[in-house]
């Protein structure tokens, strides 16, 4: 390990890989609240967070695994999977937040991509989301029909905007 007078050590959460202190500064200057998507290689995660100086606060924050209790059995990380919990998160969150930017953290999306898939959710729940509609996913690809396994997607969406109501 480097030492001496001009060595300058990293913070520990950049060393890690796991926060990028230039990009969350322009986030927090911005002053808006964030839609923060996370994908594990199981599950996908998205959480509505407002900044506070004492921590970030998590207005409504889900995974897809909350699609159990819908119906869905099984593509937890799937782009239909992906939509429902934007959704579900919109939906919940809707009553708190009108407008949100959206942070990837260091992962670098992919266009018509299972990020976007939840992002699309957020926006068809009512939460202004600023974005080119050329990034977000097809219908086709949204519904599942590029699975082998079909999901009960149409049922699944009934069940979760007739709960918001």
């Amino acid at each position: 390990m480097a030492d001496g007078p001009n060595y300058k050590v990293r913070y520990h959460r950049r060393a890690k890989g796991v926060t990028n202190y230039r990009k969350r500064l322009k986030y927090l200057i911005s002053g808006n609240t964030m839609l923060v998507v996370r994908n594990t290689n199981r599950y996908i995660i998205g959480q509505i967070v407002k900044y506070s100086p004492k921590g970030d606060i998590v207005v409504y924050g889900t995974s897809s695994t909350i699609l159990k209790k819908y119906g869905m059995k099984k593509s937890f990380h799937s782009t239909p999977a992906a939509y429902l919990t934007g959704l579900i998160i919109g939906k919940k969150a809707k009553s708190t937040v009108s407008k949100a930017i959206l942070n990837t953290g260091l992962a670098n999306p992919i266009k018509g991509g299972r990020t976007y898939a939840l992002v699309k959710g957020v926006i068809d729940a009512g939460i202004e989301i600023p974005h080119d509609p050329k990034i977000l996913p097809t219908m086709e690809r949204i519904k599942g029909e590029h699975l082998k396994e079909k999901i009960p997607f149409e049922e699944i969406k009934r069940k979760i905007e007739g709960e918001a109501q």
